[in-house]
């Protein structure tokens, strides 16, 4: 049952990183969440919530690493346009 598990969050996790199916993904997640028709159905107490919690919970932490990731590429996109250059300038010493 692990290895279920394991596959399906690294296939999620791959999906959802690829720019080109990334809203395919996201739209699919949220359609799931709001169908009745799902792996345990909802009106199952508790154990029918447990899949929504899990998709959830799946689709909330691979949105914070997405969005965390972003930002800390825009702050190093700062970082080395905001740096000065090096201002040295070496020049040849001639005698006169």
């Amino acid at each position: 049952m692990n290895h279920i598990v394991e596959s399906f969050y690294s296939w999620y996790r791959s999906q959802i990183r690829n720019p080109k199916y990334r809203w395919l993904v996201l739209l699919g997640t949220v359609l799931y969440l709001v169908s009745p028709v799902d792996i345990l159905p909802d009106f199952i107490p508790i154990l029918g919530w447990i899949d929504d919690g899990v998709v959830l919970t799946l689709l909330m932490t691979e949105i914070t690493r997405l969005i965390t990731e972003r930002r800390n590429g825009r702050n190093e996109i700062k970082n080395t346009e905001t740096e000065p250059k090096d201002a040295t300038v070496e020049v040849a010493a001639t005698p006169e």
